[in-house]
């Protein structure tokens, strides 16, 4: 291929096995992982083909990145391909969530734990369904029950929502107004869906009230 050499080429049997692995994962891969694949390799030795081979596939394209994700290392798209991928995105209905949906888990995401009497009364409409949604497909978990009367259930975000949005940890979660972005472009939002939510307040409004320092010492067993 013209020019492909100025970019180096991945000519170690580990890097390519190692990439092939990546590229197959549906998961981010953690280290212990790779060690039990290889385990000829000495562990500082696999770590070192790893971050070699990091470099270099990052360094000869500009569509994808090896990133570190989730606790582990995955093969995702670079930031400047977002507005296309969303365009991509809008074209899966199964993959969408619902306005009432996102909301929830954007006041999951920033409050929690968080109970659903307090997701209620942030949103400003009851119900369940959207909890039911969130936990079918795996983006939030129980984390227990918090201690006061009646002690409801406390959700937070799982593994998956960290996987679902390509973040390393809780730490690298967007801005409020970076979500509200999402929210307004509706890329992992139903079509059929209104602009408002189901309690007929605008979305933005709802996730104005997400503050970050809300219900952040909640007591769990």
């Amino acid at each position: 291929m013209p020019g492909y050499q100025d970019f180096g080429m991945l000519t170690e049997v580990l890097h390519n096995q190692l990439l092939a692995v990546l590229f197959s994962a549906s998961d981010p891969v953690k280290l212990p992982q790779l060690e039990m694949i290889f385990p000829d390799v000495k562990p500082e030795d696999l770590q070192s083909a790893l971050d070699g081979l990091i470099s270099e596939f990052n360094s000869m394209q500009n569509s994808v990145e090896i990133r570190k994700i989730a606790g582990g290392y995955r093969i995702s798209s670079l930031p400047e391909h977002h507005e296309v991928l969303m365009d991509y995105l809008k074209s899966k209905p199964s993959s969408r969530l619902t306005q009432a949906a996102l909301e929830t888990l954007a006041v999951i995401a920033y409050k929690q734990p968080v109970t659903s009497p307090e997701i209620s009364e942030i949103r400003g409409v009851k119900g369940s369904s959207t909890l039911k949604t969130l936990l079918e497909k795996k983006l939030i978990e129980i984390r227990g029950r918090k201690k006061v009367i009646g002690r409801p259930i406390l959700y937070g975000t799982s593994q998956e929502f960290l996987v679902h949005f390509g973040l390393n940890d809780l730490s690298e979660l967007p801005s409020l107004e970076e979500f509200e972005e999402i929210v307004s472009e509706g890329g992992l939002v139903q079509p059929d869906v209104a602009a408002e939510s189901r309690s007929g307040r605008p979305s933005r409004e709802v996730l104005r009230e997400v503050k970050k320092e809300d219900f952040q010492n909640q007591e769990t067993d």
